[in-house]
């Protein structure tokens, strides 16, 4: 499988410098490395074709639009993705092709990170709270294990699958977070996985940490991340589709997942029902490539039943709510 890095980068030279460093030492050699310069005025550009990287420009300001303009500009089977700041260990792009090549379910995997330019002791706890916390604090309100815009890698396949969906314009939200948001959209619906490589450990700056940085922001960006999705992005709705134990499945909650696409390219969204058979999973089923006509037509009235109806997925002004 052929593989790409993308590196999107705004006036970060030095620590690009050793990102660049780190993946031309891999024991499995990417194929082809992207840097997306999105309007530095140092000399990043002249770091990255010193590497013999590929420079893509990005002119709209933003790390969603410039990671996503560079996953549009391979053609490669993996899409990896870290920062200018992230020193990989020699072994992370092999070790993650790995990852893929023995299970076609993972769509995408990220991996265990820890600070490198903090002192050692402090630096170590610190890592595990804030990788911990973010994967655990993220991976609850996702219902899946989060993606880590530092450290990860996608199929060529899922990115074209969600593409169009991601919100790439908007500069106010974590991109890995979103990005998490629609491949695990498709991890609900039965459709492949989020993997997390504990063990590969990548290096990345304590910069975060720094108040300088506005962790009040980072915060807000994490919770936008999360209800720009509408009810798609509610940990309660995502919980309910995942229902890992099989609890609400036991209770009667839910039967059938409706449909399994749950992107506009193609079928339907999701719809979990309350009893009934497949057949009546498939009554509720809303197709999400009717867009505006949906709109216009109304959505289908649910057939006559002697129990409440459940829940219904309607999209409306570009946004999906459930409703009764």
């Amino acid at each position: 499988m052929l593989v790409c890095v993308v590196v999107p980068v705004r006036d970060d030279g030095d620590l690009l410098d050793a990102c660049l460093r780190s993946l031309a030492r891999q024991t499995r050699l990417p194929d082809e490395v992207v840097v997306v310069d999105n309007g530095s005025t140092d000399d990043t550009v002249e770091v990255a074709r010193r590497y013999g990287a590929r420079v893509v420009t990005e002119s709209e300001v933003g790390i969603a639009a410039a990671a996503s303009t560079g996953y549009d500009s391979t053609n490669a089977d993996l899409i990896g993705r870290v920062d200018a700041d992230s020193v990989l260990p020699r072994h992370w792009v092999a070790e993650l092709v790995r990852t893929f090549e023995q299970d076609a379910d993972v769509l995408a995997v990220s991996t265990n990170a820890r600070f490198y330019d903090a002192p050692v002791l402090a630096g170590t706890v610190l890592s595990t709270f804030y990788v911990g916390a973010y994967h655990l604090i993220v991976g609850a309100g996702l219902a899946h294990w989060p993606l880590f815009g530092s450290t990860m890698m996608m199929r060529r396949s899922a990115w074209s699958r969600v593409r169009d969906v991601v919100h790439r314009h908007d500069r106010m939200l974590h991109d890995d977070m979103d990005l998490a948001v629609h491949l695990g959209d498709l991890q609900l619906a039965g459709q492949g996985r989020i993997a997390y490589r504990h063990d590969l450990v990548t290096g990345i700056s304590a910069r975060p940490l720094s108040l300088r940085n506005g962790p009040w922001l980072r915060t807000y960006r994490a919770l936008h991340s999360f209800t720009v999705h509408g009810v798609d992005g509610r940990p309660w709705w995502r919980w309910l589709r995942a229902d890992p134990a099989g609890v609400f499945r036991r209770l009667g909650l839910t039967h059938e997942v409706a449909a399994v696409d749950v992107l506009s390219g193609g079928g339907h969204l999701p719809v979990e029902v309350s009893g009934g058979s497949a057949d009546d999973a498939a009554d509720y089923a809303v197709d999400a490539s009717a867009g505006a006509a949906d709109d216009a037509a109304g959505a289908r009235e649910a057939p006559a039943r002697s129990r409440p109806a459940p829940p219904r997925l309607f999209r409306r002004g570009g946004r999906r709510r459930v409703t009764r």
